[in-house]
């Protein structure tokens, strides 16, 4: 190339890009080739690679610059703490927490830390959502140390020891203990079953209610304390024996109730979410066919649970009915033994004869008070009776056959194959 071509081009750096072959033979200034383009194209994409690789590069320092300054200032400010929790060994009392249906593993952390037990709702949140068992916890009371650590805390909590303040009531169970007179085996009753749920706290020394704190309590005649429903305060004031008033008023099922409530209180739970249970069947229904007050609904129910098998609930209701329609005595043994200490399925003549407030022998109509906690399924059956003409019914054998008429002759028939089976046979 000829200095000549050098001068007029200032860019000299930028010849190798122009092939000598694209040159006159004369050393003028000539127009690129097709080789010569393509040639400079590859060298401008390649100075935007190196371009771009340098900002990548820069970008990736700095990143690494920031991540070290912010680790240095997290070492120096000392970086987020552990939450507060206690140490082992340094447990208190005994509390009992409720722990509500539908409540989440967030919620029981800020109880457990509001009660005490831990030293912060975050330490038993972290130590709750590693424990499976937290999936299971029912909801109801629980006896719990205080200022324990959160991981011993949801170990208590989802235990099988920690529950409280809960009991079963069978069906047909009654407020007070009763003997079989064969056996001389002693059932349970509802005070009893209460006051054994209600033990909680050290276990040399728990604090329980007792069952005469309770009977005292339910036989007060402070109704509104005991929050016995509206459609049972004048039944329950007529009740002869204040000791019996809440017969019935407490429903057979599974029950969670607040051990450290006073007697009273224990029992205003209960009467208030037995009622609701009872309502929830239509209790106050005016339109039942039964003719029947909802607290006399309850007394036919619980006469109907201690007299027959779920199967026959709707005859024997139906009986029931049916008498009271036309005046005739009830004459259920069930309402004979309420009255004593000793039971059995048959009486004596002296027992039948003698009479109480409850005693249907002895009187026509139903008994003063129900005679037992009635099921949902008995109280439904009085509410919605099966159709018939029966007056009489009798349990012929010990797997619960009943018949049903309306003829008295047939019925004295019946009653003689029960005798034939033992059913009736007494141990007094």
């Amino acid at each position: 190339m000829s200095d000549g071509w050098s001068r007029s081009h200032p860019a000299r750096g930028n010849v190798a890009e122009i092939d000598d072959e694209d040159q006159p033979v004369d050393g003028s200034r000539a127009q690129p080739t097709r080789v010569g383009r393509r040639r400079r194209e590859r060298a401008a994409t390649a100075r935007r690679r190196r371009a771009r690789f340098v900002v990548v590069i820069g970008l990736v320092v700095a990143l690494i610059v920031a991540g070290g300054v912010a680790l240095v200032a997290n070492k120096m400010l000392g970086g987020p703490e552990a939450a507060p929790d206690y140490d082992a060994g340094s447990a208190g009392p005994d509390v009992v927490i409720r722990v509500a249906p539908g409540e989440t593993a967030s919620e029981v952390s800020e109880l457990m830390a509001e009660k005490g037990v831990v030293a912060s709702s975050a330490a038993f949140y972290e130590a709750a959502v590693q424990d499976s068992g937290m999936d299971s916890l029912q909801p109801g009371y629980y006896a719990i140390p205080t200022k324990i650590p959160a991981e011993q805390a949801v170990e208590i909590l989802v235990g099988p020891d920690s529950r409280v303040g809960q009991t079963v009531l069978s069906e047909g169970r009654q407020l007070h203990d009763s003997r079989d007179v064969s056996t001389s085996a002693i059932k349970e009753g509802i005070y009893t079953k209460i006051a054994k749920a209600s033990c909680h706290g050290e276990t040399d020394q728990p604090q329980c209610v007792t069952y005469d704190e309770l009977n005292a309590a339910g036989a007060s005649e402070d109704l509104n304390a005991l929050c016995v429903p509206a459609w049972a305060v004048a039944g329950v004031r007529a009740v002869p024996d204040r000791d019996r008033q809440l017969e019935g008023l407490i429903a057979s099922g599974a029950w969670d109730f607040d051990p450290t409530g006073t007697p009273t209180q224990i029992l205003c739970q209960l009467v208030t979410e037995s009622a609701q249970r009872y309502e929830q069947t239509g209790l106050l229904d005016p339109a039942k066919e039964s003719g029947l007050s909802p607290y006399q609904l309850l007394v036919a129910a619980s006469l109907v649970e201690r007299e027959s098998l779920p199967a026959d609930f709707t005859k024997v209701a139906r009986v029931i009915l049916n008498r009271l329609a036309v005046g005739q005595p009830l004459q259920f043994d069930s309402t004979v033994n309420y009255a004593l200490d000793e039971t059995e399925v048959a009486t004596t003549d002296d027992d039948r004869a003698r009479p109480t407030p409850w005693n249907t022998y002895a009187m026509a109509g139903l008994p003063a008070t129900p005679i037992a906690a009635p099921s949902i399924d008995a109280l439904k059956a009085v509410e919605e009776p099966e159709p018939g003409p029966w007056l009489f019914f009798v349990t012929v054998d010990k797997q619960g056959t009943t018949l049903f008429t309306n003829n008295y002759d047939e019925h004295l028939r019946n009653i003689d194959k029960a005798r034939e089976s033992g059913i009736l046979d007494s141990g007094r």
